[in-house]
């Protein structure tokens, strides 16, 4: 009982620390902060932590979206693995800076380990006038923007561009960054990639509300499952 009572403290110590997140509504966010960087990538490797509340916690999501589903709420910066019976994985993520915010409803078209990188040709271009060449491949690795693992989002059958991807930037999760973009930590991206199946539906809640009407709150951390897990 000493050691329940124990963990039970702990949990909701945990659980008052980082909040419940509302978002109930997906179109009543406030404004997305946007960051300073002028560069789509860096290669050097950053050895800081993403803000607590952006480390991986089960929650109780009330959604009527179907087990399986990813739900992605930009303003917020958090990802949500739907479970069923009100139960999410919530991650944090790095998503588009000023301009390069998206939303809309796609699927994962497929997936990759270490994948390789191929940036398009209008960030070459793009990088290339701010003196930054970057290659036309990069081999998967742990130096690769790509991470540790790349969930392709389609839609009509076709590449959108977009990846949810991991970073070798975790500093980044939590701010506006990258060029549209999904960004998580490796060790999430590889949690998320053994669970997410190929088909699964993606909404991405962001400017121009064009996922459309989207139904889910986020209550907070679910603290018998943090303690006794399951």
């Amino acid at each position: 009982m000493a050691v329940f009572k124990r963990r039970l403290a702990l949990a909701l110590a945990a659980s008052a620390m980082i909040g419940s997140v509302d978002t109930a509504s997906a179109f009543t966010r406030g404004p997305q902060s946007v960051a300073t960087r002028s560069s789509d990538v860096t290669f050097v490797a950053q050895r800081r932590e993403p803000d607590e509340k952006f480390q991986r916690r089960v929650v109780r999501l009330a959604t009527t979206e179907a087990p399986g589903t990813i739900i992605i709420d930009t303003n917020n910066k958090f990802l949500y693995l739907v479970e069923g019976n009100d139960r999410a994985i919530r991650y944090g993520v790095g998503v588009g800076r000023e301009g390069f915010g998206w939303s809309g409803i796609v699927k994962i078209g497929r997936k990759e380990e270490w994948p390789e990188w191929r940036p398009p040709k209008e960030m070459i271009a793009r990088e290339a006038r701010k003196g930054h060449h970057l290659p036309v491949v990069q081999k998967g690795g742990e130096d690769n923007p790509l991470g540790a693992r790349a969930m392709y989002l389609y839609k009509g059958g076709r590449d959108t561009i977009f990846r949810i991807h991991g970073t070798n930037q975790p500093w980044t999760i939590g701010l506006n960054m990258s060029s549209g973009c999904i960004r998580m930590m490796n060790k999430d991206v590889e949690h998320l990639y053994s669970r997410a199946q190929i088909g699964a539906k993606v909404i991405v809640i962001g400017p121009g509300n064009k996922q459309g009407a989207v139904a889910f709150e986020d209550r907070g951390i679910d603290i018998l499952r943090t303690i006794f897990g399951g």
